[in-house]
């Protein structure tokens, strides 16, 4: 590996350490407080968002799912041409979108207002379109991209995931979800071993 490349590699845990060290100055208790709410009385939750975000929302449904909250992703393209059938009044779809101008979402979010589904945006620019349209914003904060270019999404990855992280956990309490539960739906693999041990 050439010297550049290495030290660039290094950079890496420092520049996503501080980012989520500094993630907390931007917890919004009330706006957490109602993004749990909505997703914890929801029949169903959806997630959408464009590359790396999207991505990053496809594990966040599967974290809903390991939780017994039915979630799944639907796909911006897929959206606007008959996926959004899978919700309805009361259900939940979470917005991801670093700068919150991302054209594909905000058609998304007229279709739900018309079906009286909630609304909860993670983005950067809190005074985007889609942070001004949403029920619930939950602000994302990103120091830098882990590239020398400053354009991948690595760090902004990162953050959006630990945004999704701290949802999953306080439902986890919000909903008193044991571990029992989650041994019925998880027998595969090293951790379903050890759920399901009964030696």
């Amino acid at each position: 590996m050439k010297k550049e490349a290495l030290e660039m590699a290094k950079n890496v845990y420092a520049i996503e350490s501080e980012c989520i060290a500094k993630m907390f100055e931007h917890f919004d208790e009330e706006a957490y407080t109602k993004a749990v709410e909505l997703l914890k009385n929801a029949p169903r939750i959806g997630a959408t968002g464009c590359g790396h975000s999207g991505i990053i929302c496809q594990h966040f449904a599967h974290l809903m799912c390991c939780i017994e909250r039915p979630a799944r992703f639907i796909s911006p393209a897929e959206a606007v041409h008959g996926a959004t059938g899978y919700l309805k009044k009361g259900d939940v779809l979470v917005f991801a979108s670093r700068g919150g101008k991302t054209k594909e979402l905000l058609p998304i979010l007229d279709i739900c207002k018309k079906k009286g589904i909630s609304t909860i945006a993670i983005t950067e620019n809190t005074k985007s379109p889609l942070a001004q349209d949403a029920d619930v914003v939950l602000k994302q904060y990103v120091n830098r991209e882990t590239d020398k270019y400053n354009c991948q999404g690595t760090t902004s990855s990162t953050s959006l995931a630990v945004i999704f992280h701290v949802l999953q956990t306080a439902l986890i309490e919000e909903t008193d979800f044991k571990n029992e539960q989650f041994a019925v739906v998880h027998p595969g693999g090293a951790v379903g071993e050890r759920l399901n041990n009964t030696k």
